[in-house]
């Protein structure tokens, strides 16, 4: 599968199943376009067969000189000799190991606040509430899903835990306790946590960050760019904007980390579509590592993204990835999560076709210790797996979760971005299709919008190194 794309002034080709990325001339881009037309994707030639040649002869006649399509073919050959055009899907027949192997639980999601001192008003956690009762999770359950982990992390050794909310830092005392917990049974069992924590900054404080340094691998900040957007949408409940407070708070956490390892993380909504200034204004706020979200919300509300919204949205990532590329050869360049792609090695096969692993090696605890698939399905009491003291015993979501991977997806299989975003959001999907192996399609056009700005961006910088 061949997926071309023009950005920037750049002529991209990429080959979906090698995941080879070509920046070519015109001509060559031409001629790759009719090859991959005339040439079934089952059927990967080993040589350009002749009539296929005549084809894009005739087609890019009287176009380009008859020497330069001449030297595209034999560009276009060379690459199928070196198996980075026209190659074949090797991932197909991994799929079904998937049903076969033994579920390894490697991350917890643990929802140690459901409650909250914000109201935002996007919260898909209703204030922290998860569509129930609000509640701060027991040191006995924490360590209960600890225990949990331990025990169904087979062989492995690094564990992840985060700490979620709601507000986790109205419960602070709790992740601290676990935190040590998780530590004095490493040794023991031959395990390592990675722990990290999201938090709206409210109650950040010395002691906090002092404690995160030391012991969170990361830490997510809660911001939605410009004070005005921010105070829009995330609000203290009495109506009061929480940027003032919050902001200083942050950019002293930062520096403390050293700009590395946390994320400023946003939600844009309809209210912001021109969201590339507010990722810009974290950068002239001084922070260094970032990431900008869409609002996923049903259409009746009036902050959520629409269908109508999507072309003005593709532009605003067009436009924040040139300011990106203008940034970083300037020397004050920032990193934007959904631009940070590894063309080189990206993540392992299973990651490739199943994405975060929710439902079988991720999942989420509630305060009382049930188990969810992850964070956006707590409070479906269709999708409770079990909880900390039995264990997962509906094991037939969790089956439902294991072959949930881009072979499932009918909207994934002639999708160029599948590799790459290995399906989306299985909670979104659900959300807007009443199915796991579904699409929420307004966020599929954004990532692969993404992809190809990160693509692009990766030619951008090589071309000004070269």
């Amino acid at each position: 599968m061949i997926h071309q794309f023009l950005n920037n002034g750049y002529h991209i080709v990429l080959d979906v199943n090698s995941g080879s990325v070509h920046v070519v001339d015109p001509v060559v881009y031409d001629a790759v376009a009719v090859v991959s037309e005339l040439v079934p994707e089952l059927d990967r030639p080993e040589k350009l067969a002749d009539e296929v040649k005549v084809e894009v002869r005739s087609r890019l006649a009287g176009r380009y000189p008859l020497d330069d399509v001449e030297e595209a073919l034999e560009d276009i050959q060379e690459l199928i000799d070196l198996e980075q055009l026209l190659t074949k899907d090797i991932y197909k027949d991994f799929v079904m190991d998937f049903k076969r192997r033994k579920t390894v639980v490697k991350a917890l999601c643990l929802h140690i606040a459901h409650d909250c001192n914000l109201a935002c008003k996007y919260c898909f956690a209703e204030e922290g509430e998860y569509h129930g009762r609000r509640a701060l999770m027991s040191y006995e359950v924490g360590k209960k899903a600890l225990d949990f982990l331990i025990a169904n992390s087979g062989s492995r050794e690094h564990l992840e835990v985060d700490f979620f909310g709601g507000e986790p830092l109205m419960n602070w005392d709790v992740v601290k306790r676990l935190v040590e917990y998780g530590r004095s049974k490493e040794a023991e069992f031959h395990k390592k946590f990675r722990f990290t924590l999201t938090t709206n900054g409210v109650l950040l404080n010395d002691e906090v960050m002092e404690f995160c340094n030391r012991e969170m691998s990361n830490v997510v900040l809660s911001l939605d760019g410009r004070p005005e957007v921010n105070d829009k949408m995330r609000p203290f409940r009495n109506g009061k904007g929480s940027y003032e407070l919050i902001v200083p708070k942050f950019q002293k956490f930062a520096e403390l980390r050293d700009q590395n390892n946390y994320y400023v993380r946003g939600t844009f909504t309809r209210h912001n579509l021109d969201f590339a200034a507010d990722v810009l204004h974290y950068a002239d706020l001084g922070f260094k590592q970032m990431s900008m979200e869409p609002v996923v919300a049903p259409p009746e509300e009036d902050y959520a993204i629409r269908e109508e919204d999507i072309p003005q949205i593709l532009e605003e990532y067009d436009k924040l990835a040139l300011e990106y590329i203008k940034r970083k050869k300037e020397g004050r360049g920032f990193n934007f999560f959904h631009f940070m792609l590894d063309l080189n090695a990206g993540p392992c096969v299973a990651k490739r076709l199943a994405g975060c692993g929710s439902g079988t090696e991720y999942l989420a605890v509630t305060p009382w210790g049930d188990l969810y698939p992850c964070h956006q399905f707590v409070g479906n009491e269709k999708f409770l797996l079990g909880n900390v003291d039995t264990g997962v015993v509906n094991t037939e979501i969790r089956d439902e979760f294991k072959m949930c991977n881009v072979y499932a997806k009918d909207k994934c299989k002639d999708c160029f971005a599948r590799f790459y975003c290995s399906g989306g959001c299985a909670a979104n999907a659900y959300n807007f299709s009443d199915s796991i192996t579904g699409a929420y399609e307004i966020g599929c056009e954004m990532q692969k919008k993404r992809i190809e700005c990160a693509i692009m961006i990766k030619a951008a910088l090589a071309d000004d190194e070269a």
